[in-house]
């Protein structure tokens, strides 16, 4: 029987940050929710959604998603692109979200099942210098978390990324202006405290936690593959983003020169910007976000493709990306042959669960997706209200000179 589609609204609501939040509402009144945040270009997509997507989808059925993912991939004609598919994303969870609901099962259920007891995740240990970046991680360690993310500041610069210090959130890094704060950054200066945060790390943490590290592509290939070789003896679970991400053909070049296991992807929108990276095995773990590739049906053509190569996934998990996005992930790596790890930010931010309501449980470093229908999260429109959008950027870098660089 047809669920056909009555109503689309778009929320904007920063509790914290900015998050774009869809609703899906049926005929029969059953309503679902997806993520539709892009950081620093959230209303280009809410324009896109309410201006050029919802129109064409009231009256169709709300149980084809892929045949509605396809009209709105296909059928657009200027495929893929940052801002088109983060509104196809938001679209599409909320479509998962009903079918799960008239289903009357959990969205993992319709995946096909549960592979493991628990998503493991990776929180992030950050410190302004090495010892206060060990001492995060002895902290999250004793949490219970398997597996930590170390990021230390750089001596010599004035903001690190991953590190910010005495700010809460990026808000704050603008000041009064809303305009993109600027960071410097200096290879060399890097260098000369990683190898040694990592040396530090495996001495006082041990050899049974992971750790992972993000260079946040600010090196260039062979640089990378350098940074690699020296991080090969503390065996690090992966080292992301070491390069920028555009030329596929750079993973080629680092992977010749290192066996550390590489993660990249987080930019990524579809299949095909990382399509050759996965069949030729340049990398080990593939970050893309439900959020930015189309939601739960564009991260799902990845994580299918990905197993045929061994590549496992690692979705994005940072603070840009809402509740609904996070949720979305916990059934998708409950239910992928080849999930890895999920990166965590928490789930304690009071504002966020305020505007979110969800039964996510994290226990001893691992997170279990809800066994409500649908994706088991809500939005409470009338909170979200409290926190209007604040229009907001991420940093740009640049090199000592004045150079524009990679952040």
């Amino acid at each position: 029987m047809a669920v056909k589609i009555s109503q689309i609204q778009v929320f904007v609501c920063s509790p914290g940050r900015n998050f774009v939040t869809v609703k899906v509402t049926t005929e029969d009144g059953t309503t679902g929710i997806g993520d539709a945040t892009l950081n620093g270009r959230e209303m280009a997509v809410v324009s896109c959604l309410e201006q050029h997507i919802a129109p064409c989808l009231i009256g169709k059925d709300a149980q084809n998603i892929e045949d509605i993912w396809q009209y709105l991939y296909k059928g657009v004609y200027w495929r893929k692109g940052p801002v088109n598919m983060a509104a196809i994303a938001g679209i599409d969870m909320a479509l998962w979200d009903i079918k799960g609901k008239v289903a009357g099962l959990p969205v993992h259920q319709l995946l096909g099942g549960k592979s493991r007891t628990g998503v493991t995740l990776y929180a992030h240990g950050s410190g302004q210098c090495i010892d206060s970046t060990l001492s995060k991680a002895e902290h999250l360690i004793n949490q219970g978390f398997r597996a930590v993310r170390l990021q230390t500041a750089i001596p010599g610069l004035t903001a690190t990324y991953g590190v910010l210090g005495d700010k809460k959130d990026y808000f704050e890094l603008q000041g009064n202006r809303p305009l993109p704060p600027e960071e410097p950054w200096c290879t060399q200066k890097y260098f000369s405290v990683v190898v040694e945060l990592f040396r530090q790390a495996r001495k006082r943490l041990g050899e049974e936690v992971h750790l992972l590290h993000d260079v946040h592509s600010r090196l260039t290939p062979i640089e990378a593959a350098r940074l690699g070789k020296l991080l090969e003896p503390y065996h690090l679970y992966f080292l992301e983003d070491a390069a920028i991400a555009e030329n596929q053909n750079s993973y080629q070049l680092i992977r010749h020169h290192t066996t550390v296991p590489l993660a990249i992807g987080e930019t990524y929108n579809t299949l095909w910007e990382c399509k050759d990276l996965i069949q030729h095995q340049w990398i080990d773990f593939i970050r893309t976000a439900a959020t930015h590739a189309g939601g739960l049906t564009g991260l799902r053509k990845i994580t299918e493709f990905a197993n045929v190569f061994d590549v496992r996934i690692a979705p994005h998990g940072a603070p840009d990306l809402s509740p609904v996005c996070f949720a979305t992930h916990l059934h998708i790596n409950i239910w992928a042959p080849n999930f890895g790890i999920q990166e965590f930010v928490g789930l304690d931010n009071p504002q966020l669960n305020e505007v979110f309501t969800h039964d996510i449980r994290v226990e001893n470093g691992m997170a279990l997706p809800s066994d409500l229908p649908g994706l088991g999260i809500s939005f409470n429109e009338d909170a979200a209200k409290k926190y209007p959008y604040k229009r907001s950027y991420l940093p740009v870098s640049r090199l000592e000179d004045g150079t524009m660089w990679h952040w």
